[in-house]
């Protein structure tokens, strides 16, 4: 008898769900103002009237987990500093540019926690000693802007944009 009683109040509240004046949790709303079309809120028809927007999303994923795309950056930026100049792809170029300035201001500023830093971040140590030792008469003038990106043709094989990412 009891358990009757239970699966009729389980039906009961699971109807009330979908009755009209209950409020839907996501939007907190009554589901029958959800439910009914809206005619001038929205600008483009066929859209629902809940959207997200997309603040500070902005970084580039390159299709890996976060420690992997870490490994990454921290790979080409060591790359691009001992080399100069290193080919890869576009948006990989772009995306360790950003990290590749801020070494260089790091060099430039040339204090005990700005080395610190860019060894916590740049893989060989030897690097970042000459790193400092070079930047500051090398990119006196400059207040940024210490790489170029050059588009060169794209990748035989896949048709993937390459770059090349230099220092100026």
């Amino acid at each position: 008898m009891k358990t009757t009683a239970f699966l009729c109040s389980l039906i009961v509240a699971g109807a009330s769900a979908f009755s009209q004046g209950s409020l839907s949790s996501f939007t907190g709303t009554h589901i029958s103002t959800v439910m009914e079309p809206t005619v001038a809120s929205s600008p483009r028809t066929g859209s629902s009237s809940l959207e997200m927007m997309r603040h500070r999303k902005k970084l580039a994923k390159l299709g890996k987990p976060a420690d992997q795309r870490k490994a990454l950056l921290r790979a080409l930026t060591t790359e691009v500093i001992r080399h100069g100049r290193i080919k890869t792809t576009a948006v990989r170029a772009k995306a360790v540019r950003k990290h590749v300035d801020h070494m260089i201001q790091l060099g430039k500023r040339g204090d005990l926690h700005a080395r610190r830093q860019a060894m916590a971040w740049v893989y060989d140590k030897d690097l970042v000693h000459s790193l400092f030792e070079a930047a500051p008469e090398r990119y006196a003038d400059r207040n940024g802007g210490y790489t170029r990106v050059l588009r060169t043709m794209p990748r035989q094989g896949d048709n993937a944009k390459m770059a090349i990412i230099e220092l100026v």
